[in-house]
């Protein structure tokens, strides 16, 4: 069977050594020897998903590669063994680690630069002690600085992580970490409203009384701070939540919002192929044991009606807010397409949302066939032109697929694209028109433009300021494209 081209890849390391008060995303907190046995078995089931996916001629042709989590900087020399057995099977052009400064050190950083990373991406969030304090981050602003100087000395491309909304903050203060911030000279920065996640400490606490979180209103003034700060300061926006310095925009989630294919490894990772034009109608997993002696059933997926998707869709709407970006470019890798599209908001991603691959319901099992590669193949039905795929154990065994025809694919495309700047592109309309009926894609053209969502410029119809305000809004109006008017 002739291999997938994969042209981005992630790797999950689900350990932190504390949970953050705000995260819901798939990470365990773990210290000692418990953390370490814990991180010992899971890169060994990691690394063997790598070794059979590249033996299989997957990886060859990856050019972004994203490891995130949870805290990859925890694994010390195991993460640079990580990054070197990846980097056997392919060349990327952008390698990134996250790190968090508690876990960063410059002999690290050394390291992980000989084997070959290129980009660093920090979770610092706040240069505010109180504020890092009552979102129950472990590091200091004194660690947050030191984390980005040493990052910067050993040659990365350096991102940080910048949340707004947190509890206490003031336009003040936060106007202080960025400016701060700048005199760091970062390459690249995200900013992302705090959402308060059902179940998470903070959003317990808040239902209490025992804190107050700063309301909508209060993080859009934040987004437009940052936006006249960074701007000032030399930084492109490129995306609704993301800055960049000339060169240094992260290829790899822009690989995300613009449809490449993409495999993610580790728990809670999901990935996407595109399966049309006659190209490979299979998507191929890690054979455990169950699956190996017949057990099928281990890997499940139906599409969902179109009932059924609109009611999901309207309800991720819900839980994000408009202002916000997905989660960070951490677990983003874990989200589906309209996850990203849908729920605008800081980390992890990646935190990690209930997305559209675990869709909650008893789905029957889906043909599954072994090769002698140590992969299993699942074959989709020809009317399917992209399915997503998200791991649902660490060893690899267990998924939840989704499948979307032609036409919820080219929806997807066109929402994720709103993300951006550059937004829906001339080229992306016309391969929109040949899937989607020439009135139907006019109209919902036009009804951005006219709800001052969008703007058309030099054939490319791209988000307005208000547009991002109200992103839910603008998303819908193409996601809804996905069914027959």
């Amino acid at each position: 069977m002739r291999p997938v081209k994969y042209r981005a890849l992630y790797l999950h390391i689900p350990f932190c050594r504390a949970k953050c008060l705000y995260c819901d995303f798939d990470s365990r907190a773990l210290t000692g020897c418990a953390l370490e046995e814990a991180i010992g078995a899971y890169c060994e089931g990691l690394s063997a998903q790598v070794d059979a996916h590249g033996n299989a001629g997957e990886l060859s042709a990856v050019e972004t590669v994203y490891v995130g989590g949870g805290t990859p900087s925890l694994l010390g020399g195991r993460l640079v063994g990580l990054v070197d057995l990846v980097r056997s099977y392919c060349e990327p052009v952008e390698f990134t680690c996250e790190a968090n400064p508690e876990s960063f050190t410059l002999d690290l950083a050394q390291a992980l630069r000989a084997a070959g990373v290129t980009r660093i991406s920090l979770g610092v969030q706040s240069l505010n002690a109180s504020e890092l304090k009552a979102t129950g981050r472990i590091h200091s602003a004194e660690q947050a600085m030191l984390a980005v100087a040493q990052a910067k000395a050993a040659g990365f491309s350096t991102s940080c992580d910048l949340m707004c909304g947190l509890p206490g903050q003031t336009l003040d203060t936060f106007a202080e970490t960025l400016r701060s911030l700048v005199t760091l000279n970062p390459d690249h920065v995200s900013v992302y409203p705090l959402q308060l996640e059902e179940g998470t400490p903070l959003a317990r606490m808040e239902e209490a009384g025992e804190m107050e979180v700063p309301d909508e209103d209060f993080q859009a003034q934040c987004m437009d701070l940052a936006a006249e700060v960074l701007e000032e300061a030399g930084y492109e926006r490129y995306e609704v939540a993301s800055y960049a310095k000339p060169g240094h925009r992260c290829r790899h989630n822009i690989a995300y919002w613009t449809g490449k294919p993409y495999l993610g490894l580790g728990r809670s990772a999901a990935s996407m192929l595109d399966v049309c034009k006659g190209e490979c109608r299979e998507a191929r997993f890690i054979a455990c044991p169950d699956v190996q002696k017949g057990e099928g059933s281990r890997m499940r997926g139906e599409p969902l009606s179109p009932k059924e998707e609109n009611l999901l869709s309207r309800s991720d709407a819900r839980r994000g807010e408009s202002l916000s970006s997905c989660p960070d470019e951490r677990n983003e890798e874990g989200l589906s397409a309209r996850e990203k599209g849908l729920s605008l908001r800081e980390e992890g991603l990646s935190a990690r949302e209930e997305g559209l691959l675990s869709k909650g319901k008893a789905l029957p099992p889906i043909d599954v066939n072994l090769s002698m590669d140590g992969l299993s193949s699942v074959r989709v039905s020809s009317d399917v032109a992209r399915i997503r795929f998200k791991q649902l154990d660490d060893a690899g065994g267990q998924f939840e697929t989704e499948e979307l025809s032609a036409r919820e694919a080219t929806a997807e495309d066109l929402m994720l694209a709103c993300r951006m700047t550059d937004g829906i592109s001339a080229d992306l309309l016309a391969r929109a028109a040949r899937v989607i009926p020439d009135d139907e894609l006019s109209f919902a053209c036009q009804q951005a433009v006219e709800k001052g969502l969008a703007v058309w410029d030099g054939g490319a119809l791209r988000p307005t300021h208000l547009g991002w305000l109200e992103g839910n809004e603008l998303f819908g109006i193409f996601w809804n494209l996905a069914y027959e008017s």
